[in-house]
């Protein structure tokens, strides 16, 4: 064919592709990630060169190059760079992967983000996947992985589940020790950051040393907790989706008595009181009990049985998308939660009144590249909530188990269908006149139902400045957060019945009869609403720059302001008032040779709560930096050691939330000038009548901030590149607390308590946190993360009056030191008492008469009797002064394991005796009632119980170390089983696939078994759950 071509076309062919091989080398291909997913906007340069191209959408890069022989460069942010000799090949793809070290390099501090060697404040980041629990509130999840907080949780109830938690424990007496939360910049609520999913959070950290929380002035007083959410990539869209089915059931519950224990019990009660007492409970009825005879005329009820379902299912879902281009990038996500309480619904009611929770939260977080220098990002994330429940709390039913025994009357009555009465209602059981609690009538007589919704939105424009001078930015953000409530309450009254006993010629007849008229209709609709807007404006300037690579210089200069509007049904004008703070806070930092730092910071606060004089606060604060492990005399010698750092910070925080917000401007006084409580009359025959005035707060202009004293000294050591340890010491002294003075006599004439700023409190503590990272081999690694946290304060200055004994001050003790008295044992006998200090007057008068078997208390203060003189400092505060957890997870091949225990330490809580007395009003008993009290038979002087009696003891009921108890104990918080699908089982290689089991709250060890230790004193309530779950996750 080349034969037939004329000969000056083959010289002119050949003369062209000797031109285009001498100009360079052709060379094209695809840059994909370790999934196989093309990566779009990958640098590709010619090794030591300017020429270069960016890959496109699909991944796809052409390039011509000098020559065949040369290196090419790809690079890509979040991924390791790779350098490969092209050897003369004409397509070449290439796999990247990702780089987790160069992600975790950036540490996310106050308005900013530094390199992470180079910051000096105490901050403890955690990877958003350690949150990840088979429940829908990420609170509970913070116990013993977040070093530095102290964090425990109550109860159970779906929709009050929050964990209660503070950073670096409880540092003042004041109105609040709940940290500074932020969503992206935005202060939200506890409820917020409960409800967020961690599959949308980017990074989790936590602020706890002056340098790190100065900055946000007034709200960063008791410590910061920082969220940002995930933000797009550039690349082809990535698809997650997660799907949960759980199983939850109480962790424990109580034991109560049985019908026949109750009445042989109550019997004995009685008589162990008064000898010649009547029986309450015949021997008929408790025969005719136990031989389970008509149970509507001897009932026999399990309360708790009859009101709660063992179990119920809970399902959650998660879907995330996210994508983009050189422009714009995107990352949207939408999720729902379905959660169930335990509560039984009556079949006759034609509504739930079951616990029954949606949720829905929605996300869009877009970033818009305007120019190369200009970047635009707005967020949006709207919430969503649709509660039902019953009318009153569930925590209030769990409760009402224990007020009603199981023999009185049964839940309901039934009727015989043939019998001419006929009802269109439920037949709830009483007796007598009715005033006997009927749980099961209380949790079914009605429902609640609210709607809440929470948006949040924001706009950031971001300016590069480099035109100006090379590391200067700016940027402005302004947001808004919207949060309504409406709730709406009916019920209707229960109808009671009970069973009236007549003897006839024909026997003993049993006739149904009404106690309370009821209705069968709910009645009026009872309404709450609650409107809160709150509105932020804020303003950066920012410069970081490196000079002559080693001196990196940085400075920020923050400007905010924020206003809340509210509007709370029954809520004083004050707390309807508008508030309003802002502040001007800065930063300069300075870094030599990645080896020494420093840091100089200040806030400059203004709050409207204070008089003019005292309306700003200035707070500045520094720290100090060293990185031993750069210096060539320790990495010669120590080179094991990759990190060796020294810390050193001190600064003063403000607060200006040191009252509630019914008592705002302190400098104003409160006077109501129609008091009918104050008023008179007068004229001839004192006919005219005129209210009075009343002074609710006097005004004082010399309230001012409260000031927190901070320092902190800290350690940060990596060990072989594996076990990376976070150690500080912290020390905080709160000075200026808020506070009321009891001091004042009735003869100074005021009509209320004044308050000033007079209390100190110190506290002090560490935190740790371990974290292990090994890899075997590619199909096998381990790591590992264990944290401790002890915080501990002590009450320097308390107004008070001056005590006649030094135990009855608060100073010098903890701000939740519990107090109560201290008892020896229960008496033995009469000549036991005769011989004993008189308790509470229990023995000249007739209120609070004590026998044998009842608790003798310590005659503390030797006067011969025992009184609230005799009230000390007992056991440990009811906060744990210690936290700590630790856990592993797993990887090999396809499967993965990992497990997470969870601990407190250095806390105590009572028992509640006036709750959980048996008998009182005929309530019903625990079990271990029955199996340790004292009796004539048995007068152990250190059972459980102490004699036993169906009316208040007041000797018995106060709190003392017979009723004190540890809160230590140690639980496995969760363990997980996972299996990753091959990826060749799918026609695409890009779809990840795992399956996965999840156990919560599945062990816990302690001293204390009557309940879920965790509630402390809350035993009776809606218990924590016990969770089994299944879940999905499709990566695509």
């Amino acid at each position: 064919m080349i034969k037939r071509l004329p000969l000056y076309f083959i010289l002119l062919l050949g003369f062209n592709i000797s031109t285009i091989l001498a100009q360079g080398h052709l060379i094209s291909g695809t840059v994909v990630d370790a999934n196989g997913v093309p990566l779009p906007g990958v640098t590709v340069l010619e090794k030591d060169t300017s020429n270069g191209v960016v890959s496109g959408l699909d991944g796809n890069y052409i390039l011509t190059t000098s020559s065949s022989n040369i290196e090419l460069v790809f690079s890509y942010l979040g991924f390791d760079t790779k350098t490969i000799e092209i050897q003369g090949k004409r397509y070449m793809d290439v796999i990247l992967e990702e780089n987790i070290e160069s992600l975790e390099e950036v540490q996310v501090v106050a308005f900013q983000k530094q390199k992470k060697n180079s910051v000096i404040g105490s901050i403890n980041t955690i990877k958003p996947s350690e949150l990840k629990q088979p429940t829908s509130n990420l609170t509970a999840s913070f116990a013993g992985r977040l070093a530095g907080v102290i964090s425990y949780q109550r109860s159970g109830e779906p929709g009050a589940d929050n964990a209660e938690f503070f950073v670096r424990g409880i540092t003042s007496f004041g109105t609040s020790n709940s940290p500074l939360i932020l969503i992206d910049g935005l202060e939200v609520s506890n409820d917020d950051l409960a409800k967020i999913e961690p599959d949308n959070i980017a990074s989790f950290s936590i602020m706890k040393d002056a340098t790190a929380t100065s900055l946000y002035g007034a709200r960063g007083a008791n410590g910061v907790i920082l969220v940002t959410t995930k933000e797009g990539v550039k690349g082809k869209a990535k698809v997650s989706f997660r799907y949960e089915v759980a199983h939850s059931s109480p962790s424990q519950t109580s034991d109560f008595l049985n019908g026949v224990e109750y009445m042989e019990l109550y019997n004995r009660a009685l008589r162990l009181r008064n000898p010649s007492a009547p029986l309450a409970f015949s021997k008929n009825k408790i025969e005719s009990t136990l031989r389970k005879l008509n149970p509507e005329i001897y009932p026999d009820v399990n309360w708790y049985n009859e009101l709660f379902n063992d179990f119920t299912l809970n399902r959650k879902f998660n879907l995330n998308v996210n994508g983009g281009g050189d422009v714009a990038q995107y990352y949207l996500s939408a999720s729902h939660n379905n959660d169930t309480g335990l509560l039984k619904v009556d079949p006759l009611n034609n509504f739930n009144n079951n616990i029954d929770i949606n949720r829905s939260n929605l996300r869009a977080n877009i970033n818009i590249n305007l120019t190369k220098t200009t970047k635009i990002s707005v967020k949006f994330n709207s919430q969503f909530e649709r509660y039902n429940g019953p009318r009153e709390d569930a925590e209030k039913i769990f409760e009402k188990v224990i007020e009603a025994n199981p023999v009185n009357f049964p839940k309901y009555y039934t009727f015989d269908e043939d019998s001419a009465l006929k009802f269109n209602h439920t037949l709830f059981g009483n007796k007598g006149n009715g005033g006997y609690p009927n749980p099961y009538a209380e949790m079914v007589k009605g429902y609640k139902n609210r709607f809440t919704s929470t948006i949040l939105s924001q706009i950031q424009i971001e300016q590069d400045l480099d035109f100006l001078t090379e590391g200067l930015s700016f940027r402005a953000l302004a947001a808004i957060k919207s949060y309504s409530r409406t709730e709406n309450k009916r019920s209707f009254t229960p109808f009671y019945y009970g069973v009236l006993e007549t003897e006839t010629n024909f026997g003993i007849e049993n006739e149904l009869y009404q106690i309370q008229e009821g209705t069968e209709y709910l009645n009026e609709n009872q309404t709450d609403n609650k409107v809160e807007s709150n509105y932020y404006y804020e303003f950066v300037t920012q410069y970081d720059r490196l000079f002559n690579s080693k001196h990196q210089i940085g400075g920020l200069l923050v400007f905010n302001f924020s206003e809340a509007l509210n509007t709370i049904s029954g809520d004083s004008y004050l707390a309807n008032l508008p508030s309003r703070n802002m502040g001007l806070s800065g930063r300069a930092t300075y870094g030599y040779d990645d080896r020494y730092f420093g840091e100089l910071n200040f806030g400059f606060n203004g709050s409207e709560k204070f008089a003019e004089d005292y309306r700003f606060g200035f707070f500045p604060s520094a720290g100090l930096g060293w990185i031993l492990s750069n210096e060539n005399f320790f990495s010669k010698r120590l080179p094991f050691i990759s990190l060796f750092k020294l810390k050193y910070t001190y600064g003063l925080v403000g607060n200006d939330n040191i009252a509630s917000r019914d008592d705002r401007f302190f400098y104003l006084s409160d006077v109501n000038l129609n008091e009918g409580g104050r008023g008179y009359s007068w004229g001839y025959d004192y006919e005219n009548n005129s209210n009075g005035y009343n002074i609710n707060r006097y005004s004082n202009p010399n309230v001012t901030w409260e000031v927190a004293e901070k320092t902190n000294y800290g350690i940060e050591l990596e060990l072989f590149g594996e076990l990376m340890i976070q150690l500080d010491y912290f020390t905080e002294n709160r000075n200026k607390i808020y506070e009321s003075r009891p001091v004042f006599p009735d003869t100074a004439g005021l009509t209320t308590v004044v308050s000033s700023n007079t209390g100190k409190v110190k506290s002090n503590g560490f935190d740790i946190a371990l974290d292990y990272n090994k890899s075997f081999s590619n199909d096998f690694f381990i790591t590992g993360r264990g944290t401790l946290t002890y915080a501990t304060n002590e009450v320097v200055v308390r107004n008070e009056p001056q005590y006649e004994y030094e135990y009855l001050s608060a100073v010098g003790y903890h701000t939740n030191q519990q107090r109560g008295y201290i008892a020896e044992r229960l008496f033995i006998d009469q000549a036991d008492i005769d011989s004993s200090p008189e308790q509470f007057n229990g023995l000249s008068g007739s209120q609070n008469t004590y026998m044998p078997g009842d608790i003798k208390y310590k005659d503390v203060n030797k006067d011969g009797r025992i009184n609230e003189l005799d009230r000390v400092p007992i056991g440990n505060p009811d906060v744990p002064e210690i936290i700590y957890g630790f856990g592993a997870s797993m990887n090999y091949k396809n499967f993965d394991f990992s497990f997470f225990f969870q601990g407190a330490a250095k806390s105590s809580f009572f028992i509640k005796p006036d709750k959980i007395a048996p008998f009182i009003n005929e309530r019903n008993a625990l079990r271990i009632v029955t199996n340790n009290n004292w009796t004539e038979n048995n007068p152990d002087p250190y059972a459980f119980w102490p004699r036993l009696s169906t009316e208040i003891i007041e000797n018995n009921n106060h709190d003392s170390t017979w009723w004190q108890k540890k809160g230590d104990f140690i639980r496995l918080k969760n363990i997980e089983f996972g299996y990753t699908l091959p990826r060749t089982i799918f026609s695409s290689n890009s779809v990840n696939t795992r399956m996965y089991l999840t156990g919560l709250n599945l062990l816990s060890f302690s001293d204390f078994n009557l309940w879920d230790i965790e509630m402390a004193g809350n035993g009776l309530g809606y218990p924590p759950q016990r969770v089994f779950n299944i879940g999905l996750q499709i990566n695509f």
